[in-house]
């Protein structure tokens, strides 16, 4: 009978480990080689270039600009569309009104008026009198 190997504890790695370890196995074996998760040094923090803010307020005044253009469009179109209205209520009234005073001067005086109606047929003015 052969006596019974023991189990090797779970080996626990130091906190800084050297580029090479040696370990000796629970038969007396020594094995070295390289640590399986060398430690690394972290890598020094690289500072952002400064960004301009000169470049900051010219970037941000054209993305204002191009948000402003579309209002300036539509507000210049809702003018000349007022202006228009504008012309033909115009047009329209002087249409209205003209047809308004051409019936007057054109149609008939007779027509849906009532009174006395008098006829003169001789007048004599002397001496700017009338005497009828």
């Amino acid at each position: 009978m052969t006596p019974p190997v023991p189990v090797p504890a779970a080996a626990q790695q130091p906190l800084a480990v050297a580029d090479v370890q040696t370990i000796q196995l629970p038969d007396g074996r020594i094995v070295t080689g390289y640590a399986i998760n060398p430690v690394k040094a972290p890598e020094p923090v690289r500072e952002r270039p400064a960004i301009n803010p000169l470049a900051v307020n010219i970037a941000l005044a054209g993305i204002g600009f191009a948000a402003a253009c579309g209002g300036l469009m539509l507000l210049t179109t809702f003018i000349a569309a007022v202006a228009a209205l504008i012309q033909q209520l115009i047009i329209l009234a002087a249409v209205i009104f003209g047809g308004f005073i051409a019936t007057q001067v054109l149609g008939g005086h007779d027509r849906g008026k009532t009174g006395t109606v008098v006829n003169i047929r001789r007048a004599v003015f002397k001496r700017n009198h009338f005497h009828g």
